[in-house]
């Protein structure tokens, strides 16, 4: 099929600034879980018009605080090209998200594969989802394209990657790819991305950082607003989500011996787990750890309600930290919906909700990102 291709000739080099059409960037969001990265987008005045993704968990969450995007259920891998331009009105600026499940690019699951298989470092099965993007990247060719997902990605040289920027090339991009501390952009976390944009109409790169080092936003920054609760016990009646896990004793005793910044090596050796003793334990000192106020969170997972799932437990209460605090901790706004009104909120569920997104406020940075570039062609007029 003929890719339909927005029409950049009014914009060339050589033509006047006033030439550069005033249209607006419209994106589609491949992968789009929960709505982190549309809600980024969102705010930074860009109209998402359809989220894809295979969970249907992430339709309500979507649809409710994207408007007006719609949500798709489907598998992008069955995705046709005129079914994605179907969705872009005439004559927009065609921006396509892509955030591909990350788990088949992380160090854990690479080495776990080696281990298991050999060293096998292309595994299409489980990568295909990349290769399904980049094949509709290639068909439709939009203006815009953006990709999030780990480091690991390109700093273990995965061929699936290499391929796919041999196509942004070959289909005539500019392409800006680099490794983000997430903090620089406002996200109280250690995580960090790799961020891709590449554009059809001219260069295009990541605003600057705008959060330095000394203005990052903290744990108390984010939750410290928040009413005290006890592990297990009830939610206040305005935010069901904010509510903690239930503790054993004895891991209510191991929070209790836990100071904040502190982790398990900071217990008496009654309360230490038997992998903990073994040497093999020292290299997961962060399990059972608490969280500082005046620093950054740990990277939130879906698994962050649990406290021995990482360095989950709140500074200075003794407990794991809700489900609300995790949303906000990715930087998901307070009044954000991820439940429909009256089903039941559940910490596996909601967690996974939460814990896969794109946290917004990276989103948004990436959305500034896009509108900064097209704003500059058309004062330049060298779109």
């Amino acid at each position: 099929m003929q890719p339909r291709i927005f029409d950049t000739q009014t914009s060339m080099p050589g033509r006047g600034a006033s030439d550069m059409p005033d249209v607006r960037p419209v994106a589609v969001d491949l992968f789009c879980g929960a709505g982190g990265t549309a809600h980024g987008f969102v705010r930074a005045g860009i109209t998402v018009v359809a989220g894809v993704d295979i969970d249907p968990l992430c339709r309500f969450p979507f649809e409710q605080n994207n408007a007006p995007g719609r949500f798709v259920e489907k598998s992008v891998e069955d995705l046709t090209e005129d079914e994605i331009l179907s969705w872009y009105p005439p004559g927009a600026i065609r921006v396509l998200i892509g955030c591909p499940p990350c788990q088949p690019f992380s160090f854990y699951t690479y080495y776990r594969r080696v281990r298991a298989q050999g060293n096998k470092r292309n595994n299409d099965k489980r990568w295909s989802l990349l290769h399904a993007f980049r094949r509709i990247v290639s068909g439709i060719q939009p203006e815009i394209v953006t990709v999030e997902n780990v480091p690991e990605l390109v700093l273990m040289r995965h061929r699936v990657y290499d391929a796919f920027i041999d196509t942004l090339g070959q289909c005539g991009y500019h392409i800006d790819s680099r490794i983000v501390k997430c903090a620089d952009y406002g996200v109280p976390q250690t995580r960090e991305r790799l961020v891709l944009l590449a554009s059809r109409l001219g260069p295009i790169t990541l605003i600057p950082p705008t959060h330095a080092n000394g203005s990052r936003v903290t744990v108390r920054d984010t939750i410290g607003m928040l009413p005290a609760i006890a592990a297990g016990g009830p939610s206040p009646k305005s935010d069901p989500m904010h509510r903690s896990c239930h503790l054993s004793p004895i891991n209510l005793r191991r929070i209790r011996a836990t100071p904040e910044g502190g982790g398990w090596n900071d217990w008496p050796e009654s309360l230490r787990l038997a992998c903990h003793r073994r040497t093999s334990g020292q290299t997961y000192p962060s399990v059972y750890g608490r969280m500082r106020w005046d620093d950054v969170a740990p990277t939130i997972t879906t698994q962050c309600f649990g406290l021995g799932n990482g360095r989950f437990g709140h500074p200075s209460q003794d407990r794991a930290i809700s489900l609300r605090e995790a949303a906000l901790l990715q930087t998901f706004p307070t009044d954000y919906q991820f439940v429909a009104p009256g089903e039941r909120i559940t910490n596996l569920r909601t967690g996974r909700l939460i814990g896969n997104a794109v946290p917004v406020a990276l989103g948004e940075a990436i959305g500034r990102s896009i509108q900064h570039h097209l704003s500059t062609m058309r004062d330049d007029g060298t779109g």
